[in-house]
C-alpha cells in the first residue's frame, strides 16, 4: 500500500451541515457522523445523519459510525443514513461482516479495532481480509458500559505500527491525536488517515482555529523523510 503524500484528515463527531462544511474547507476527505452508542461524545439521531450525508460533497466520504453487530440491523441503518462507508465501532463476527459485503457491495466497510494488547494484532490481522480498511482507536470493549470511541487517550503506537505493517490494507489512526503530537504519531505509525474529534472543539463545538492548527501540524510533518 502506498502512503499518500499526507494522511488523510476525517473528522469525527460532526454535528450539523455547517460543522460538514467547515471540515471540509480545512481539507477533510471523510466525515464520523455519529449514531447511538453505549457512551462517548459526538451521537445524533438517524435523521440528522441522513440529512447530513445527503448534502456532503461526493469527493467526500461519509462514515456512518455503528456500535451494532448483527448484519441485518447494520444494513437497515445503513439504508436509512446513506453514508458511504460503515465504520463498525464494535466488534462483529466475520460471518456477519461478509453478508454485509454481498448485500451493500457500493458501501465500503472499516473495523473498528481498540488497541489494548497483543490480542489487537491478531484481531486486526483475522478481519483485515473481510474489510476495506481498519481505524485503531482507545476504548475499551470489555467494560460494563463499553467504550467504542471518543476517549481522547492515545494507545500503544508502536503496537499501532506493529498493525499497520501486518494487515496489508489503509489504516487510520485515531484516539487523543492532537496539533502537538500529531508530527509524532505520523512518524511512529505511518497511517494512511487521521481520526480525530475532540482535540478540534472548544465546547463541543467544531473550533476553526484548533483545525488550522491541526492540518498545519499535519502539513509541516508531511515533508520528513517516510
Amino acid at each position: 500500500m502506498r502512503l499518500p503524500d499526507r494522511p488523510a484528515l476525517k473528522i469525527c463527531c460532526i454535528g450539523s451541515v455547517e460543522e460538514a462544511q467547515l471540515a471540509i474547507a480545512h481539507g477533510a476527505s471523510a466525515l464520523g457522523l455519529v449514531s447511538a452508542m453505549p457512551s462517548g461524545p459526538g451521537v445524533i439521531g438517524e435523521a440528522l445523519i441522513a440529512q447530513i450525508a445527503a448534502r456532503v460533497p461526493p469527493t467526500v466520504d461519509t462514515f456512518l459510525l455503528t456500535s451494532l453487530q448483527e448484519a441485518g440491523a447494520i444494513i437497515e441503518q445503513q439504508q436509512r443514513c446513506r453514508a458511504t462507508t460503515l465504520q463498525l465501532v464494535d466488534h462483529v463476527p466475520h460471518g456477519q461482516l461478509k453478508r454485509l459485503r454481498e448485500a451493500l457491495p457500493g458501501i465500503r466497510l472499516v473495523q473498528v479495532i481498540h488497541v489494548t494488547g497483543e490480542g489487537s494484532l491478531a484481531e486486526a490481522v483475522a478481519v483485515a481480509p473481510l474489510v476495506d480498511a481498519i481505524l485503531l482507536d482507545s476504548g475499551n470493549p470489555a467494560l460494563a458500559v463499553k467504550q467504542l470511541g471518543g476517549t481522547g487517550r492515545t494507545h500503544d503506537w508502536a503496537l499501532s505500527r506493529r498493525i499497520r505493517d501486518a494487515v496489508g490494507i489503509p489504516l487510520f489512526l485515531a484516539g487523543g491525536l492532537n496539533a502537538g503530537n500529531v508530527a509524532a504519531a505520523i512518524e511512529a505509525v505511518q497511517p494512511f488517515g487521521l481520526d480525530l474529534c475532540s482535540s478540534v472543539r472548544s465546547d463541543g463545538r467544531l473550533d476553526a482555529h484548533k483545525l488550522r492548527e491541526f492540518v498545519a501540524a499535519v502539513a509541516g510533518r508531511a515533508d520528513a523523510p517516510v
